[in-house]
């Protein structure tokens, strides 16, 4: 299920990010660029692992880690978080804990695009992902 996200992707829509980044508390400067950058995400199976990695002209990350089991994850805004991410149908569901506070990633692939729909307490945010 997996393979479905193995591609490499490039944001060409954002909904209600710079809200989305104000509720975990990103500081301005961080959310401006956050806001004009376009990065390219890569999701590739390596082995028994999913690899994500994020890459801009502002920050690259990487995250490396097996559905289901709960890893240690440095966010690009510099929060450190215990993550999970499973599979949920033909979704894949990433959970990040950390100060006593949740957001949720849900990426699904919907007519060849993918897109990630970002949950913080009552705030929305969608990002949309085309095959680069």
């Amino acid at each position: 299920m997996v393979d479905a996200f193995c591609a490499t992707w490039k944001l060409v829509d954002s909904e209600n990010f710079d809200d989305y980044m104000k509720a975990l508390g990103v500081g301005f400067a961080t959310r401006q660029v956050g806001n004009v950058t376009k990065p390219t995400v890569i999701v590739s199976q390596e082995g028994d692992k999913v690899v994500i990695r994020t890459q801009s002209t502002f920050k690259n990350t990487e995250i490396s880690f097996k559905l289901g089991e709960e890893f240690e994850e440095n966010t690009a805004d510099d929060r450190s978080c215990k993550s999970i991410v499973t599979l949920d149908g033909d979704k894949m569901v990433h959970v990040q804990k950390w100060d006593g506070k949740e957001t949720k990633f849900v990426r699904e692939i919907k007519d060849g695009k993918l897109v990630m729909n970002l949950t913080f307490e009552d705030i929305h945010a969608v990002r949309t992902y085309e095959k680069a």
